[in-house]
């Protein structure tokens, strides 16, 4: 019975062996595969990942603002959506997190809800870690804040920023409170943007209020270097740029 059971404990064991070598030749790890399909989930479900890891330079977490930003009802489900109450959590775990070091927002989007794309400017920009914002394709609307809420901010030259009034869809009163109300909102804009750039807010609303830019509309639309040059973004470039300064910004936070 001993003898067996050896025998039976030896074959297990030189079995198991093969296995891992099979996988290490194959390259097929099952800890590395169950990662990735992770990763992949969080990018295909919220066009979330994160960089970086395991590699020892810090984690980084990609978070992707795209299509329009949903407000507090839903949209159809052919339009693509930034939801956030899906962001919101996000980012306070970002801020609880020993692991996440930093975040990179990737912007392109046409604007959404004023007041959840300000909610989400608002947390972007409390947050005690680095943050970099990347405008790859459009930043318009309530677009803008959030390219603004983060440490630093890059433009690619292809990408264009809208400043334009507020918009309110449904019944409106036609009452001058209507007009007080629109005008608060206004203020909270372009009071966050200022803060958060190098732009006065009496310029902000001169760009809000152009009439010879667009044909049917009020507003500037910004184009890559025109909106580092007026001061909104901080630099032209690309993703390389942008994870480099990132990678900077957390190496000089270690240090202390």
């Amino acid at each position: 019975m001993g003898k067996k059971k050896g025998k039976r404990r030896g074959h297990m064991d030189m079995q198991n062996s093969q296995d891992r070598k099979e996988r290490t030749e194959n390259g097929a790890d099952p800890s590395v595969s169950g990662q990735n399909a992770k990763s992949d989930e969080r990018i295909e479900e919220y066009g979330q990942v994160l960089l970086d890891e395991g590699k020892g330079r810090g984690d980084i977490y990609l978070l992707s603002v795209i299509g329009e930003i949903e407000g507090h009802e839903n949209l159809n489900s052919g339009s693509k959506t930034t939801k956030y109450e899906h962001v919101l959590p996000k980012l306070a775990q970002i801020e609880d997190s020993r692991e996440i070091e930093g975040v990179l927002l990737l912007i392109n989007t046409q604007g959404g809800d004023v007041s959840c794309g300000l909610a989400l400017a608002e947390m972007v920009a409390s947050l005690s870690k680095p943050t970099v914002s990347l405008v790859i394709g459009d930043s318009h609307s309530i677009g803008v804040p959030l390219a603004v809420s983060a440490d630093d901010s890059f433009i690619v030259p292809s990408a264009s920023m809208l400043i334009h009034p507020v918009r309110m869809t449904g019944m409106t009163i036609g009452a001058p409170q209507t007009y007080h109300y629109f005008q608060r909102i206004q203020d909270r804009i372009t009071g966050f943007i200022a803060d958060h750039s190098d732009v006065p807010q009496d310029k902000i609303e001169e760009l809000m209020m152009n009439t010879a830019d667009m044909t049917k509309d009020l507003g500037t639309l910004l184009v890559g270097e025109d909106a580092v040059r007026l001061g909104l973004i901080r630099q032209v470039g690309g993703i390389d740029r942008a994870l480099r300064r990132l990678r900077e910004m957390i190496r000089r936070r270690r240090k202390g």
